[in-house]
């Protein structure tokens, strides 16, 4: 039976790999006051940050479960087998749209096969898990196997982030307002993580250059695996390349990093954090 893989456009991986894997993604709603734009589609990473750094305001909305329901048949009417891998259940209704849609089609096609996981992630750290999953089905694994690497990947991908103005988190109710304005004055950054789905500070330290070498300590002193010869880390930015160049070549002069992608945040992860965010991800 043929499998095929479904994914959200948080997942945030560069067109190349969805084209050169196969991968289907389903683009979230990117919002600016009455105007609604498809991420990926109508509205880049770039205009969203070059906007906010002029004041707009940006907002995000799910996916519906009827635009699941169209594609889970669209998908299945050959009699493929769908896994549609989601964005953190903690950080979107859209998995929960994905469900709705799977009850619906189940309801209405026994026998229909579609399997929805989430991910609990966002950014790089679901874009590795999807990259991970595309690339083993592309190499002949069977869904079984795919399944359980995904929840490999799942239960063992670590996300380490900061953002360059704390006041985006704020907006989005992830700081309190007192802690933002504090923050602003201190030039205190936030490193955090995505935990079980949800954001959660891990340190709050002074300065950019800090930060990096933070970053790097956390990333030595999380992981269970220290050969860090093999590992392949996902560095992504929000319009900041020269900050994920940077914290490239610190992973490579500490641990031994040889295999990295580099790449945006995009317009979905990138409306709440703002410009400047700086992400890391990688197999603990």
């Amino acid at each position: 039976m043929n499998l095929k893989i479904l994914c959200d456009s948080a997942c945030d991986l560069p067109e190349d790999i969805i084209s050169e894997l196969g991968i289907d993604v389903l683009p979230i709603m990117v919002i600016n006051g009455e105007k609604s734009y498809r991420d990926r589609i109508d509205i880049s990473p770039k205009e969203v940050y070059d906007n906010m750094r002029e004041g707009v305001v940006y907002k995000t909305a799910q996916i519906t479960p009827l635009i699941f329901q169209n594609k889970f048949e669209e998908l299945t009417k050959d009699g493929s087998s769908v896994i549609y891998i989601g964005f953190s259940s903690g950080l979107s209704s859209t998995f929960q749209s994905a469900n709705l849609a799977k009850l619906t089609i189940e309801e209405e096609k026994p026998g229909v096969d579609i399997e929805v996981i989430d991910t609990k992630s966002a950014s790089g750290g679901y874009g590795f898990i999807v990259h991970e999953a595309a690339k083993a089905l592309k190499n002949g694994k069977t869904k079984e196997e795919v399944i359980e690497i995904i929840h490999f990947n799942i239960n063992n991908i670590d996300h380490i982030f900061t953002v360059d103005d704390i006041e985006y988190l704020r907006r989005g109710g992830r700081v309190s307002k007192t802690n933002a304005v504090l923050g602003g004055m201190l030039n205190i950054k936030p490193i955090l993580e995505v935990l079980d789905g949800n954001l959660v500070v891990l340190e709050k330290v002074r300065g950019r250059n800090k930060v990096h070498k933070t970053m790097v300590e956390l990333m030595e002193q999380r992981s269970v695996n220290k050969d860090f010869s093999d590992k392949t880390v996902f560095i992504f930015h929000g319009d900041d390349i020269e900050a994920a160049e940077k914290l490239k070549e610190l992973i490579e002069e500490k641990l031994g990093v040889k295999n990295f992608l580099i790449s945006e945040v995009g317009a979905v992860i990138g409306a709440h954090t703002g410009p400047g965010v700086l992400t890391l991800f990688y197999i603990k």
